[in-house]
């Protein structure tokens, strides 16, 4: 079942600028993402398309959470990891205190992931959904 949506849009330049002060992003993006980012030329395009993700993960988790306080632990960017399949498809992988707010608010989730950038811009949707079925939902 679908319990959240979120989508975040990234100015690929104006990110970059603060991609280039040494404190903005420092604790934001697990080494893994950096390695890749690097490894993939255009490493601030990558990156502001990953952050975008970030967001619409949080987002796509507060909406599973309407009406209720958001259980997030500060600084949970690198927490959020967006991972790639051999065929550079993405995926987000939940580490530490955010896979356990996620677990413990919402049970075992999925989270699928598109993102696009192009013309200076970067943007990415996700859906959360549900791998817990409740009263009246459909057993998968």
């Amino acid at each position: 079942m679908i319990c959240g949506v979120g989508a975040d849009f990234v100015a690929v330049s104006s990110f970059a600028e603060q991609l280039a002060a040494p404190t903005r992003f420092a604790a934001v993006f697990t080494s893994r993402e950096r390695r890749r980012a690097r490894g993939q030329g255009d490493e601030a395009e990558h990156l502001a398309a990953w952050w975008a993700v970030k967001e619409a993960v949080v987002k796509a988790f507060s909406a599973a959470l309407w009406g209720q306080e958001r259980p997030l632990p500060e600084g949970v960017w690198h927490l959020i990891e967006v991972t790639h399949d051999a065929y550079g498809r993405p995926r987000v992988v939940l580490h530490g205190q955010m896979e356990q707010a996620v677990r413990n608010a919402v049970g075992d989730v999925v989270f699928h992931v598109s993102i696009s950038h192009d013309g200076g811009a970067a943007l990415a949707f996700v859906i959360m959904e549900s791998l817990e079925s409740g009263p009246g939902d459909p057993v998968a």
